[in-house]
């Protein structure tokens, strides 16, 4: 019975070191991931609002200009509204047309 035991407590001192472990990749990294991911998707939206709305490009054109490294931004367009919006994983920025400016990112309220 003791070594069932000792193996019990063996297993969740591993468990514990293991999660201790990722928590801290977590804090090392995961600030690094989401300033990436802003900035992917506020770079994407802007890039593509001016391909589509200065530009006169289809928006599936514009996705082939995206940078090496962005390929899980996704575009999508308002017509209306003359903006594209880009996501990555839980964050998304859009960009407009402003008649005189050209595209411009939508302010941040995060």
């Amino acid at each position: 019975m003791a070594t069932v035991k000792a193996g019990k407590a063996n297993r969740l001192v591993w468990i514990g070191a293991t999660v201790v472990a990722l928590l801290a990749l977590w804090l090392a990294f995961g600030s690094a991931a989401t300033g990436y991911a802003n900035a992917a998707t506020a770079y994407s939206a802007r890039v593509a609002c001016s391909c589509r709305y200065v530009a006169g490009r289809p928006l599936e054109d514009c996705a082939k200009d995206k940078i090496g490294g962005m390929e899980l931004v996704t575009l999508s367009e308002d017509p209306d509204d003359k903006s594209v919006t880009a996501r990555m994983l839980l964050f998304s920025d859009t960009a407009r047309m402003k008649p005189g400016y050209g595209c411009v990112l939508d302010p941040w309220n995060g």
